[in-house]
């Protein structure tokens, strides 16, 4: 197995060129899937599981609770791997206190880091967890928790306007020890400004080539979604379609009493 990557791996890996490759998980027998392969680099407990696992049309109903329950599980399937929780919607932003305790949670319950949504205006909030000895994963352009106020899931920083506020963003993590930082939705040239002004990595979701990582739902890269998965993902399989063909199997199987096969038979067979 593949010795796991550590956060003061990342900053070298960049200084390489060497690609950082990040995929989420939400259960224990995914993350060890994910784990065993040795292909992946990080694994993000996303909040997206409220879209991808819970339902929802977007993340904001997901909870605290959920992001722990979902944590300890990848933990227990992952006991090697660097694993990044988000901190939900409303979760820090009451006070320093708040984003302090409800992160702690998050680490108590195995995540390595977290990640939170937002530029200059959560950098206190970066800086007090880093202070605490918390390592913490920026998030800027597309974010899914201020949907409503971005007018909803679509491409940033496309004006000149949102390009300098989406580097000045960036700036304001890194200064605050932000780790990592994920650059979602936001058009090449702008990534590619992005990862040249940071020291530390920048790993894209959507936002082109020029990145020094990418991150997918792995749902999404699995044909688990169907036509939800956003343009922007490549499916590497097609396992919707697998699990399908096996419960129409299953199911024909059971109506014509081929399976469970009789004793007799399963003896004969043998």
């Amino acid at each position: 197995m593949k010795k796991p990557l550590r956060i003061p791996d990342l900053q070298a890996r960049k200084a390489r060129g060497e690609k950082i490759t990040m995929l989420t998980a939400y259960s224990a027998w995914m993350a060890r899937l994910l784990a065993e392969s040795g292909a992946v680099d990080l694994l993000l407990v996303g909040d997206s599981l409220g879209m991808v696992e819970l339902g929802y049309d977007t993340t904001l109903p997901v909870t605290m609770q959920d992001m722990l329950r979902h944590t300890r599980a990848v933990r227990a399937g992952a006991p090697h791997a660097l694993v990044v929780a988000d901190m939900p919607f409303l979760s820090h932003q009451a006070s320093l206190t708040q984003g302090l305790r409800n992160a702690g949670r998050l680490m108590r319950c195995g995540a390595s880091a977290v990640k939170l949504e937002g530029g200059q205006g959560i950098s206190p909030t970066v800086e007090k967890l880093v202070s605490a000895g918390i390592p913490v994963m920026g998030h800027i352009g597309l974010q899914p928790q201020f949907i409503h106020a971005q007018g909803g899931f679509r491409r940033q920083a496309t004006r000149p306007g949102e390009e300098r506020q989406l580097l000045a963003d960036a700036a304001a993590l890194e200064s605050a020890g932000a780790f990592a930082v994920v650059l979602e939705c936001v058009p090449d040239e702008a990534a590619a400004q992005v990862s040249s002004a940071l020291r530390v990595p920048v790993i894209g979701i959507g936002s082109g080539p020029h990145c020094d990582g990418q991150v997918l739902v792995t749902h999404d890269l699995l044909g688990l979604t169907g036509s939800a998965a956003p343009s922007f993902v490549k499916q590497y399989a097609a396992l919707g379609q697998t699990i399908r063909a096996a419960v129409d199997s299953y199911a024909a199987e059971v109506r014509s009493g081929a399976f469970p096969p009789s004793r007799k038979r399963q003896e004969k067979d043998a």
